[in-house]
């Protein structure tokens, strides 16, 4: 058992956010970024990140609007959480209660200047 034990990470591996929520949040802060920054700055696949954007769209969360050639996403703030456990509650007040405070000044994507191309695709 002691030999597993050193095998886990130090760092728990789930969050109380989803990947959905991650994007929000990020592109709430962030709207003009590519998906491939999206992707490495909440640690996800490219991929991944297209197939949640587009769900998003479709579920009513978020607008992709072309401006050139890259993308502008703009969230829909009125639109209700999708559990009936917070339905109660608008996108709008999930992203202003986890909005960084004025006076939170950590680089929260650090990890991005670290970022390279292995050989399985993206490292961080």
């Amino acid at each position: 058992m002691r030999i597993l034990e050193h095998m886990l990470p130090q760092e728990s591996r789930w969050n109380f956010f989803t990947n959905h929520a991650h994007i929000l949040i990020y592109l709430e802060a962030h709207p003009d970024q590519t998906l491939r920054r999206v992707a490495l700055a909440i640690g996800i696949t490219e991929r991944a990140v297209q197939r949640i954007v587009a769900e998003l769209e479709e579920g009513g969360y978020l607008k992709r609007a072309k401006v050139g050639r890259q993308n502008k996403y703009e969230i829909n703030g009125d639109t209700p959480l999708r559990h009936s456990q917070e339905s109660h509650r608008s996108v709008k007040e999930l992203l202003d209660w986890v909005k960084p405070s004025a006076a939170d000044t950590k680089d929260e994507y650090n990890a991005l200047e670290n970022w390279t191309v292995g050989e399985h695709g993206s490292e961080v």
